[in-house]
């Protein structure tokens, strides 16, 4: 299937947020595939024997995105970074719950190559990157949503800018110190 064009799927977020029923319906399909490579980019640095398979994710995902009622969608980049978003937050949630399962012991490692472009030369433990990015929001929002858009929506520099209303170089210096201060608090932590 041919993806329509942005604008289009722009179109219908902001009329499913409207409440447009048939506009979700039209979407999903549409964004499929884009969600799809987005799920398997996220489960490509998981653990060989990882029980999430992309479909898995996709459809977790995707309950967790209806369940909004009436969403303020600004545009196809805020829908795929929100997407990303909620992806990252259930694969924390499975990783925690294996975790657990597991008694503490060892976690699992995340390899924080190949994403959007975005490229982290150490290799991490999930839950200790959710937990720098958690301390990084709590710094500084923006720059942790361009890592989550960038890394984890795999949007280009102009998406994501335009996902945020900022600038392309705006964007470029947020992404240089985030990936810097994130460098310093994982290895901090250990990771």
């Amino acid at each position: 299937m041919t993806p329509p064009p942005a604008g289009e799927i722009t179109r219908w977020l902001r009329n499913w947020g409207e409440g447009d029923q048939a506009a979700l319906d039209r979407l999903m399909p549409a964004v499929y595939q884009e969600l799809r490579r987005v799920a398997r980019s996220y489960l490509r640095s998981e653990r060989p024997d990882h029980t999430l398979q992309p479909t898995a994710l996709i459809h977790e995902a995707y309950l967790r995105l209806i369940a909004q009622q009436f969403p303020a969608w600004q545009s196809r980049a805020h829908f795929y970074g929100i997407a990303a978003q909620l992806m990252r937050q259930i694969l924390v949630e499975h990783a925690r719950a294996h975790r657990a399962a597991k008694r503490g012991g060892g976690g699992e490692k995340l390899s924080l190559d190949g994403g959007g472009g975005y490229s982290v030369e150490r290799v991490a433990d999930l839950v200790a990157l959710d937990d720098a990015l958690t301390a990084l929001a709590a710094l500084d929002e923006r720059k942790c949503r361009v890592i989550e858009l960038r890394f984890f929506g795999g949007l280009n520099v102009e998406e994501t800018a335009e996902a945020l209303g900022i600038s392309v170089a705006t964007v470029g210096r947020e992404l240089r110190l985030a990936r810097a201060w994130l460098h310093r608090e994982l290895a901090n932590a250990g990771g």
